[in-house]
């Protein structure tokens, strides 16, 4: 039996338990990401137990906890173990990735599991957001286009030489957006602020695009698994319209040289967000499900 007090707080030093186990086991959600977690972890409090050979996460945000499926080795008796925890402790199960649905399915054919839309990871080919091939992208390259034409620009990596200016590029783009005035911008901002600062330390890769010699956008992004890249972050000034489509091609170029797709994280619910993302015409979807604490209390572990 597992328990609550099994459950580590995920801090920085963790990064090598969960580097040995995706060595293993590759994520395929960007929320399974070590940097994920540990990048939001002052809006999200994430905890962790090593059960056997898999890893489980607990996390926490207003109130609100949700066990997620372990990761590592399919094993029922694991996760029976964690469905138990989840049904004791009154706890959401969530984060349920498609082969754990088809197992709960197979197991429990009568079981409802719920789609959780604002959680599903937007996946794109890496050659398509590159090259932005077709009618279906002629928007996109119209405001590309536009936006090379009206502004001459560079790129280079993000490093120890620049990451200073990326900082303060950081800093005005939070005054452009009001990040204070609202709960999730602001967080994020103090997520990206934390990639920054152990930009090194967390395997990161990025881009800084410059007009007139000034860092004007970044993107932040790693390796997931051997056929993904994933962009944590993507930010541009809204005084250059077209450089969202500019930073995300540039990166999109670079990307593609080492995996086939990239994922673009998911969007929340954010009408906006998604309006964007399903502009770019994802490949396919990472797609998230939950189970109701009142179907899991019905669960027969």
């Amino acid at each position: 039996m597992i328990s609550l007090n099994d459950f580590k707080k995920i801090a920085l030093e963790d990064k090598p338990v969960f580097d040995a186990h995706y060595r293993q086991f590759p994520p395929t959600h960007s929320g399974e990401l070590f940097t994920t977690m540990v990048n939001w972890s002052q809006y999200v409090e994430y905890r962790y137990a090593r059960i056997e050979k898999s890893i489980v996460i607990l996390s926490k945000s207003k109130n609100i906890m949700i066990l997620h499926p372990p990761s590592g080795k399919n094993s029922f008796d694991i996760l029976k173990k964690v469905i138990a925890l989840a049904q004791r402790e009154n706890i959401l199960f969530g984060f349920i990735k498609q082969n754990e649905k088809n197992i709960l399915s197979i197991k429990f054919p009568s079981l409802k599991i719920i789609p959780d839309r604002d959680f599903y990871d937007y996946v794109y080919r890496a050659s398509d957001l590159a090259r932005l091939p077709g009618t279906k992208y002629g928007k996109i390259r119209n405001r590309l286009n536009k936006f090379t034409k009206n502004f001459a620009y560079t790129t280079e990596d993000i490093s120890e030489e620049n990451i200073d200016e990326v900082n303060e590029f950081l800093k005005r783009w939070c005054l452009w957006r009001d990040c204070e005035s609202d709960e999730l911008l602001e967080n994020e901002r103090k997520a990206i602020l934390y990639s920054m600062s152990h930009f090194t330390d967390l395997g990161l890769s990025g881009l800084a695009l410059r007009i007139n010699g000034t860092i004007q956008s970044i993107a932040i992004y790693e390796q997931m698994n051997r056929n993904v890249v994933v962009v944590h972050f993507e930010k541009g000034s809204p005084d250059f319209d077209g450089i969202y489509k500019a930073i995300n091609m540039e990166t999109a170029q670079r990307a593609q040289k080492i995996v086939p797709y990239i994922n673009r994280e998911e969007d929340l619910g954010i009408p906006g967000l998604r309006q964007a993302k399903l502009s770019y015409h994802p490949d396919h979807f990472v797609e998230i499900y939950y189970i109701s604490k009142e179907d899991l209390d019905t669960m027969p572990i």
